[in-house]
């Protein structure tokens, strides 16, 4: 059985390292950080099918495409915190 946290708690030094409280604490925090990592990447999913004009310049394509590679890097980086957090 997991402990119940008071919503104001935050572990402390004089605490026992890494106890229940502790534990819950900090998965409840992965949690919630994978909720956001799934949230964003689902918004890039959207924006790149959404956002998908062809630049008739080239130094603006290339612009894009440089944006869209970063944000699928990151994108990439955060799938694999996923995968450890889970």
């Amino acid at each position: 059985m997991r402990p119940l946290l008071p919503p104001d708690y935050r572990p402390t030094e004089k605490e026992s390292f890494m106890n229940s409280m502790q534990l819950e604490y900090f998965r409840q925090k992965l949690e919630r950080w994978r909720e956001e990592l799934l949230m964003e990447s689902n918004e890039t999913i959207q924006h790149l099918q959404e956002d998908s004009p062809q630049e008739p310049d080239i130094a603006d394509r290339a612009s894009l495409e440089t944006d869209r590679a970063l944000e699928l890097r990151t994108r990439d980086r955060e799938r694999k915190l996923i995968t450890k957090i889970d």
